[in-house]
C-alpha cells in the first residue's frame, strides 16, 4: 500500500525467521569489527536492535500480526448495516509499480458522493492510514508520490500518535521498520560476501540508495544518516529523483552532506 510499509513476512516461516536471527547476529560482530560497509553512526543505532537475538522473529510476527490487522479491517470496514458490502475503491501512484511489479495504491472502501460530501475525511480513512493508526506499519512516503496537504497531515500526524502511544511496532524499541529490515538483508549478504571474499553482482555494491529530507525543515539528508529524523517525517528519494525533488520542494543539504560533495 502506498506511502505505508508494514513489517516483512519474507521469512516464510519460524524457522527462517530464526535464521535471520542468527545472521542479523553475525551482522553485528561484523559492524562491530568494521567489516561492514556501514556508517559508523549508523551501525551504532542499528546494533542495539541486531544484537537482541530475535530480530528476525520479532519482525516476522510483527509481519503476520500487521497482515492478521489489515484482513479483519478491510473485512469491517467493507460491511454495511444492511448485510451488503461496499465496493473498493484504488487510487494507484504515478508511477504505479515498484521494482517487484506490485501495485502502489491508496485503498478504500468505495463511498457514495453524497456520503463523501457530509462525511469528513477523518472518518473514511484509507486501509493504509488505518495500519499506521494501528501501529501497524510506519510511513514510506517516497518522492514524487507524496499525499496532498490534507491526507499528508492527517498520515503524520496518525504516525506520530501510534510510535509515541507504543502502538503495535512501536511497543518495542527494538524493532526494525521495514525498509530497515529490508536493507540489513543486503548489508548481511554484501558483508558476507566480502568477508569470504567473494565477488559482488553490480546489483549487490550499494545497500541504501534513498536519500531523506525531513518534511519539517526541508533539510536533505544521505542515504546513511535517516536515523536523526523521527520516522513519520521522512521523505525518501531515489537519486534519480534527486535534482528534481531539490528544485520543486526547495531541499537544502545537511552539512554533512554538503562535504560530501
Amino acid at each position: 500500500m502506498l506511502s505505508v510499509d508494514t513489517p516483512e513476512v519474507t521469512a516464510r516461516s519460524e524457522q527462517r525467521a530464526a535464521a535471520i536471527d542468527t545472521e542479523f547476529l553475525q551482522l553485528a560482530e561484523w559492524i562491530r569489527k568494521g567489516l561492514a560497509p556501514i556508517s559508523a553512526a549508523l551501525g551504532e543505532f542499528l546494533l542495539p536492535k541486531l544484537e537482541t537475538g530475535h530480530a528476525g522473529t520479532l519482525h516476522f510476527t510483527q509481519g503476520k500480526a500487521a497482515s492478521a490487522f489489515a484482513k479483519e479491517n478491510i473485512a469491517a470496514r467493507l460491511a454495511r448495516p444492511n448485510g451488503r458490502q461496499r465496493e473498493i475503491f484504488i487510487r494507484v501512484a504515478d508511477s504505479p509499480f515498484d521494482g517487484a511489479n506490485r501495485l502502489l495504491a491508496y485503498v478504500a472502501p468505495d463511498y457514495t458522493e453524497q456520503e463523501r460530501r457530509e462525511i469528513p475525511k477523518r472518518l473514511r480513512p484509507t486501509f493504509n492510514l488505518d495500519l499506521v493508526v494501528a501501529g501497524q506499519a510506519a510511513t514510506f512516503v517516497i518522492y514524487p508520490s507524496v499525499p496532498g496537504a490534507e491526507d499528508l497531515a492527517l498520515l503524520i500526524d496518525a504516525a506520530a500518535a501510534a510510535r509515541t502511544g507504543g502502538l503495535g511496532i512501536w511497543s518495542t524499541p527494538e524493532t526494525l521498520i521495514a525498509y530497515e529490515y529490508r536493507a540489513l538483508e543486503d548489508l548481511y549478504q554484501i558483508t558476507r560476501k566480502k568477508v569470504s571474499n567473494e565477488p559482488l553482482d553490480v546489483g549487490e555494491r550499494s545497500w541504501r540508495e534513498r536519500y531523506c529530507a525531513d518534511m519539517r525543515n526541508r533539510v536533505l539528508h544521505g542515504p546513511e544518516d535517516y536515523f536523526g529524523i523521527e520516522p513519520e517525517y521522512r521523505l525518501w528519494i531515489w537519486p534519480q529523483d534527486l535534482r528534481d525533488a531539490v528544485s520543486r520542494l526547495n531541499l537544502t543539504p545537511a552539512p554533512e552532506l554538503a562535504a560530501g560533495v
